[in-house]
């Protein structure tokens, strides 16, 4: 299941990105990939004895979830050998907020922190809107190879709210793996009967009558998590309204469930609701590993989810020859390019770390070569680095390699957060929007029913925000 979930996060943050751009491309990455000598440090201190710091020891909190805990593991034995004399402590716990969370309040934070997964992810939002955190910017302004480290990083992803999240240019939240999220078929299914992949949702919807053919419905999704639609409704808004749409979506405007961009988006999920055969039987009350078993077995054409697909479901039963094809979003419009929905992980230094200077030096240390590819080997992740795929395509399933290489092909990548509701309020954005579309599907409320309800929603979010910004 999705480690990342839900979108319920800070700052008014939209990243519209064309990542990827050349990414792992034979011209880009040997001149743009991370290596060993993008940190002078890590290189000099094995030769020169180590290199010294004022306080030799990290303590390291990471949250254990779909990437695991061997990686930081085997990142901080690999650390502690290029820097003798320095000592890593690693704590590691699917809920690493309850871990930290005291010593936070206490003001003894751990000197760096990896944290993911939706029950965690409030622990974040609080040091972004305490402004608890360490300014990163002059790492990624370090010169490495002749150029900035920051010229390393997939396009946007720094410039963006979720690393700069004041909008000052500065960053705070520093770039992990990412995921790409779009919709999913049987790459052998579509090859054996020459059946062509859709590039817009006209043409998807038609290949219902082909669904039936090979006995199977159109669409499934996972039904009793229906957060996992948004990889098809962002990329969507975007489609059809551009980034201001997007901005009206993420920052809680209640005009945009008023908006020709909200009726044409929920319009596609109406249809597979409500068209005949297009949604697979039962769906909604599948969870996530038995709707995507099912498509395995053949018993529809596509389902949403991400580059963490094929792991996930590596030991679960499928038709025969299956293989894991990814297509992305379709567009509503002939000739537009095929979009797909991005999600990155971040890292942070607390502004109390008692050793910030080796917190430092330890997320340099990430991006260097043999960071990148111990990544991909250990915890099976891409991180939001020129070239990464191409440097661990060993380690990853041939299928999740190519879903990075169609974004290189031309697919356009977009990603979003939600802004802060106020503190103490009863509503959560990302559940307030997505739950209620299993009345949708089920035929229990209309379009404009949902939207009459959103609108209300994100109008009571509005005059919180509001009385709580007269508040402070």
């Amino acid at each position: 299941m999705k480690q990342r979930k839900w979108l319920t996060t800070v700052a008014a943050s939209v990243v519209a990105v064309s990542v990827l751009a050349g990414c792992g491309s034979n011209n880009d990455s040997k001149g743009a990939s991370p290596s060993a000598s993008a940190n002078p440090s890590a290189s000099s201190s094995a030769s020169e004895g180590g290199k010294q710091f004022e306080n030799m020891e990290l303590n390291v909190a990471v949250f254990q979830g779909g990437y695991g805990r061997e990686y930081w593991d085997s990142i901080a034995d690999e650390f502690m050998k290029d820097y003798p004399g320095t000592k890593i402590n690693i704590t590691a716990s699917p809920k690493i907020a309850e871990l930290v969370r005291p010593k936070i309040v206490a003001g003894n934070p751990p000197d760096f922190m990896y944290v993911a997964g939706s029950d965690n992810m409030p622990i974040i939002d609080g040091l972004i809107k305490d402004k608890a955190l360490l300014d990163l910017t002059d790492i990624f302004n370090e010169a490495s190879e002749g150029a900035p480290l920051k010229d390393k990083i997939l396009p946007g992803v720094l410039e963006s709210r979720s690393s700069s999240p004041y909008g000052d240019g500065k960053v705070y939240l520093a770039p992990y793996n990412f995921d790409v999220m779009g919709l999913w078929y049987n790459k052998k299914l579509f090859d054996d009967k020459g059946i062509a992949l859709p590039t817009t949702w006209d043409e998807f919807f038609a290949l219902g009558a082909t669904a039936k053919d090979n006995g199977r419905s159109l669409f499934t999704y996972q039904g009793l998590y229906p957060g996992y639609l948004e990889e098809m409704i962002v990329p969507a808004i975007f489609n059809v309204g551009g980034q201001e749409a997007l901005d009206q979506f993420y920052n809680l405007d209640p005009e945009f469930w008023k908006s020709e961009t909200f009726t044409k988006v929920w319009g596609f999920l109406d249809k597979i609701a409500n068209e005949d055969n297009a949604l697979m039987k039962g769906t909604i009350a599948l969870n996530h590993t038995q709707a995507q078993t099912a498509f395995m077995q053949g018993k529809a054409m596509f389902i949403p989810n991400g580059t963490w697909f094929e792991d996930e479901m590596k030991d679960s039963p499928r038709e025969e020859g299956f293989q894991f094809g990814f297509l992305g979003v379709p567009s509503f419009e002939t000739g537009k390019p095929m979009m797909a929905l991005t999600d990155v992980q971040r890292l942070v230094i607390p502004a109390k770390a008692k050793n910030p200077e080796l917190a430092k030096e330890f997320l340099k240390y990430l991006y260097t070569e043999k960071g990148v590819k111990l990544n991909g080997e250990k915890a099976k992740g891409i991180m939001a680095v020129k070239g990464a795929p191409d440097l661990v395509k060993e380690f990853i399933p041939e299928s999740t390699y190519n879903v990075y290489k169609a974004v290189d092909n031309g697919i356009v990548t977009v990603n979003g957060k939600f802004i802060s509701v106020a503190k103490g309020s009863k509503y959560n954005p990302s559940d307030d929007i997505y739950k209620p579309i299993s009345s949708l599907m089920n035929k229990q409320m209309t379009v404009a029913e949902y939207g009459d309800k959103l609108y209300g929603i994100f109008t009571n979010i509005q005059k919180e925000l509001k009385e709580n910004g007269a508040q402070e």
